[in-house]
């Protein structure tokens, strides 16, 4: 499939790495010259600073990689020219503008996706499948700790927006019920414009309960979720792509005695195949436009995702409590 790029920063230069090796990359487009130039360098594509001129190109399929306050105009010129397109998280800087850009795909006919890209993670997609099944009983609560060291790239949004989506998406997506309300709490200690620390709660419809911790202030990086069920408690490392299910057996306990509680417990790893993500991602927007079908997030999943982001961002600045109908 012929396709192309619009955005060749950090992520965009990586989409350019994946399709170069599962696709024909036609050209990529970006009005800086220097990051273009390296690209198109390396890989051999054409090169434009216009995108107006890329979209010009015979191409099945673009992926959009520009700055978030961005993704609306772009994708909307995307779909106006009749092409499938995947934007790069968060779908768009509102959801209004969210919206819109779904709205254009449906009239356009034309695929959409959206790059929440840890739903393309094994690991992720093995816990999905056990909780569907019921393996893990019923999920009581969900947990996920992002957090990393101050991203110099990112400055037209604050960390909920940059890393908060990430596990709002993949707990919306295990839970399988809409967010009822939220709650976050947060602040600003290096970044000049924008929250880069926030606890964000989640309350679903189904009365299961979220737990999502992000930040830009820890010298390591953390990617980890964690699933309370009735039967097993389930850790996932995101980095690691590594699934443990804990359990545990009460023997009889001696009330005289409750030092040593004969509490026996037992782990299992889940081995999944560890494979790239992203690689996943696009893998999976080229075959849905070949088969016509809904790619792994589509655009209106990806609008419910924005609108939880943005309301732990209304309640971080008004320490309120949002709720979502």
């Amino acid at each position: 499939m012929r396709v192309g790029v619009i955005g060749v920063g950090s992520m965009g230069q990586n989409h350019v790495r994946v399709y170069s090796e599962i696709a024909d990359v036609v050209g990529i487009a970006d009005p800086d010259v220097k990051a273009g130039g390296v690209v198109s360098n390396r890989f051999n594509v054409s090169y434009y600073t216009d995108a107006t001129h890329l979209l010009k190109e015979e191409l099945d399929a673009v992926s959009v990689c520009v700055p978030t306050e961005h993704h609306a105009k772009v994708a909307l010129d995307v779909i106006r020219a009749g092409i499938p397109v995947l934007v790069e998280k968060p779908l768009a800087a509102t959801v209004e503008e969210a919206k819109r850009i779904v709205d254009a795909a449906k009239q356009a006919g034309v695929t959409l996706a959206v790059g929440h890209i840890e739903r393309h993670n094994p690991a992720i997609a093995a816990v999905k499948r056990h909780v569907q099944e019921g393996q893990y009983g019923d999920l009581v609560t969900a947990a996920a700790r992002r957090v990393s060291s101050f991203p110099g790239r990112v400055r037209d949004i604050g960390v909920v927006m940059d890393l908060g989506v990430h596990e709002i998406d993949v707990l919306r997506y295990l839970v399988g019920a809409p967010v009822e309300s939220v709650f976050a709490l947060g602040g600003r200690k290096l970044h000049g414009n924008f929250e880069d620390h926030a606890n964000v709660l989640l309350r679903f419809h189904n009365g299961v309960h979220g737990f999502v911790e992000v930040n830009w202030l820890t010298p390591m990086k953390v990617r980890k979720l964690a699933l309370t069920c009735l039967k097993n408690f389930v850790e996932v490392d995101y980095t690691e792509q590594s699934v443990t299910v804990s359990s545990s057996t009460l023997g009889p306990l001696d009330p005289f005695n409750l030092y040593q509680i004969p509490l026996e417990h037992h782990q299992q790893k889940i081995h999944v195949r560890k494979e790239e993500p992203l690689r996943r991602e696009l893998e999976d927007f080229l075959n849905a436009i070949r088969e016509k079908r809904p790619p792994l997030v589509p655009g209106e999943d990806a609008v419910e995702t924005l609108r939880v982001a943005i309301a732990a961002t209304e309640s971080h600045r008004t320490g309120k409590l949002v709720q979502l109908t």
